[in-house]
C-alpha cells in the first residue's frame, strides 16, 4: 500500500467528519435569533463608535517595535541552546547582535517612541 493513500484517506475522513458535525449542528441545533444576538460582540462591551476608526501612529510604532524585539528573542533562544558548541565565536557574534539592538533601543528611547500619550 502506498503511504500517500493512508494520508489521503485520513484527510478525506477528517474532512467528512468535520462537515457532518457542522451540518448536524446546523440542522439539530436551536435556531432562535433575536435582535440582541445579532448585534456585534466586542469582548462583552457594548460597541461604541464606528468600526472603521483611525488609530494613532503610536499604536503602529509600538507594534512594530514589539515585533523587532520579539524577533530578538527568536534568535536568542536557539543560540542559548547550542551556546557551548559555538564557543567564543558564538559569544562574540551574539554580543555584536545585542549591541546593535541596544543601539536601536537607545535611539527609539531618546526619540520618545516608547512614551504613550
Amino acid at each position: 500500500m502506498n503511504p500517500y493513500i493512508a494520508i489521503g484517506l485520513l484527510l478525506l475522513l477528517s474532512t467528512g467528519l468535520a462537515l457532518i458535525i457542522v451540518l448536524l449542528g446546523a440542522v439539530l441545533g436551536p435556531n432562535n435569533p433575536n435582535e440582541r444576538k445579532l448585534e456585534p460582540y466586542e469582548s462583552g462591551m457594548v460597541p461604541v463608535g464606528e468600526a472603521m476608526q483611525r488609530l494613532p501612529i503610536r499604536f503602529y510604532l509600538i507594534a512594530t517595535l514589539f515585533i523587532v524585539f520579539d524577533i530578538e528573542v527568536i534568535f536568542l533562544f536557539p543560540w542559548a541552546l547550542i551556546f557551548r558548541k559555538l564557543g567564543i565565536f558564538g559569544l562574540v557574534e551574539m554580543a555584536v547582535f545585542l549591541l546593535i539592538l541596544l543601539v536601536g533601543y537607545i535611539y527609539i528611547w531618546q526619540k520618545g517612541a516608547l512614551e504613550w500619550d
